[in-house]
Parts: C-alpha cells; structure tokens; sequence
C-alpha cells in the first residue's frame, strides 16, 4: 500500500470533495481518499500493483479538478 498527498486546485465545497471521495474511492486498488479541502489536498491511500498514480490523477482531473 502507498500513501501520497496530491495538490488539487478548484475545489471549494461539499460537492467537489463528494466528487473526489466518490470517484477515486471506488476505484479497485484504493483503500481511502481523505479530501482536506481547505488546504487543497487529497491524501490517497492505494495499491499501485491494482490502480496507477496516474489513473487516480485522471480520475480527479475528468472531475474539473487541476492536480499537481
């Protein structure tokens, strides 16, 4: 299991952190999304043998969301 913190810029209410927690967090391979959404970051936990750091991060941007 990995751990990292992406910085995502747009979100600004319950919607966007609905959207993030949702959409990520039903990917198989990803075992929690934490969205802090006054700091503009999303703590993911996640299997890289299952999912991608890069299919989470395309998750999050077909959500409107910029991630660094």
């Amino acid at each position: 299991m990995e751990k990292i913190t992406l910085t995502v810029q747009g979100m600004s209410c319950g919607h966007c952190v609905s959207a993030i927690e949702g959409n990520v967090g039903k990917q198989n391979g990803v075992e929690n999304v934490t969205v802090h959404l006054s700091e503009g970051k999303v703590d993911i936990d996640f299997d890289p043998a299952v999912v991608s750091l890069d299919k989470i991060k395309e998750i999050i941007d077909e959500q409107g969301y910029d991630v660094e």
